[in-house]
């Protein structure tokens, strides 16, 4: 298997398990009273099943960016691109003329 895979599945897996961690903190400290209405209601399971599911998906996604930005080479020059001077902006006076008030 191809390296990045590995990284990938791995670094997703582990986004996957702090969802899971951070599903479970919501529900032991009640938070928005989540932990009472899944435990008290038939249909609560199904809402521990999408919240540890959805909010795995988002926190592996945001591991594997994390350790892909993480990869990138530093740069040897320090240049950091292009350095043009900033432009400096002068007013311009624009006379304006107003004329009476016509009222309809």
């Amino acid at each position: 298997m191809p390296r990045l895979v590995k990284l990938f599945i791995f670094h997703g897996f582990i986004g996957v398990v702090l969802g899971a961690v951070f599903t479970g903190m919501l529900l032991w400290f009640n938070v928005a009273n989540l932990g009472h209405l899944v435990t008290h209601s038939p249909e609560g399971w199904l809402a521990v099943v999408m919240l540890v599911w959805f909010s795995g998906i988002t926190f592996g996604g945001v591991q594997i960016g994390i350790r892909v930005m993480g990869m990138a080479e530093p740069e040897e020059d320090g240049t950091g691109g292009r350095r043009d001077p900033i432009p400096e902006v002068q007013p311009v006076p624009v006379e304006v003329y107003a004329g009476g008030s016509t009222r309809r």
